[in-house]
């Protein structure tokens, strides 16, 4: 099943953790709350790190945690995605997945793929292509 709805970032707080290695672009960690409303609606929390500046562009990898409903079903499941973003704001390279096994309540067995995509307007969308069993 296909589902999508929009996103807002309502909270995010970067971290104070250095590495010891430093490269050309910095890295950072970054606890995120996000709110969910359409087919999915509900809240998350993500791991956010990245390797970004904005000259450049760079890569993020997050492993998030949803709570709510898809598509009327309620429950809660993590999932990790992952991007490369220009400094144009352009995204590729995505990678989603959800977690295999994280599903609970009616969304227990919750598997599949899916995808985030920023239109021009900056309005956040997640999609999800899934299937539950």
């Amino acid at each position: 099943m296909d589902t999508t709805s929009t996103f807002i970032v309502t909270e995010f707080t970067p971290s104070d953790q250095d590495l010891d290695v430093e490269t050309a672009l910095p890295t950072g960690l970054a606890m995120i709350t996000k709110r969910f409303s359409g087919a999915i609606e509900g809240h998350s929390q993500a791991m956010f790190c990245s390797a970004f500046d904005p000259t450049h562009g760079g890569t993020y990898v997050a492993l998030e945690s949803f709570d709510g409903q898809v598509d009327g079903r309620r429950g809660s499941f993590s999932f990790a995605h992952a991007a490369t973003t220009g400094p144009d704001g352009g995204r590729a390279d995505g990678w989603f997945t959800i977690v295999a096994g994280s599903g609970t309540g009616e969304l227990a067995l919750i598997h599949g793929t899916g995808d985030i995509v920023i239109d021009d307007n900056g309005t956040h969308h997640l999609t999800l292509s899934y299937e539950i069993g």
